[in-house]
């Protein structure tokens, strides 16, 4: 690889401290009695693009805590993954990170 290409692990950190910086909102999906866990699933594999696996593991999080953060990103981005997801029934919200 030629030198100018390789960067030192100092310089890619600082690149992505500034890449995460602009995720300033999430994506919350609550849990609740109505909706099936394979519901909840096919959702955020088909609305935020969640691997089965992923999918899965938010799926129980959000059984057991009531909640849980399935995306981070910009504004403009979630709120039409949570009008998606709102329309299968499935609650969902999107709320600025605390600073």
């Amino acid at each position: 690889m030629n030198t100018k290409e390789e960067y030192s692990s100092e310089e890619s950190f600082e690149t992505d401290v500034l890449e995460m910086t602009g995720d300033m909102f999430t994506l919350i999906v609550w849990n609740d009695d109505v909706n099936t866990f394979d519901w909840v699933i096919k959702a955020l594999m088909e609305i935020c693009n969640h691997d089965k696996d992923q999918a899965e593991q938010c799926a129980m999080f959000i059984h057991f805590q009531g909640k849980y953060a399935v995306k981070h990103g910009d504004y403009d981005t979630l709120k039409p993954m949570c009008v998606a997801i709102t329309d299968r029934g499935i609650n969902a919200t999107v709320e600025e990170l605390a600073s």
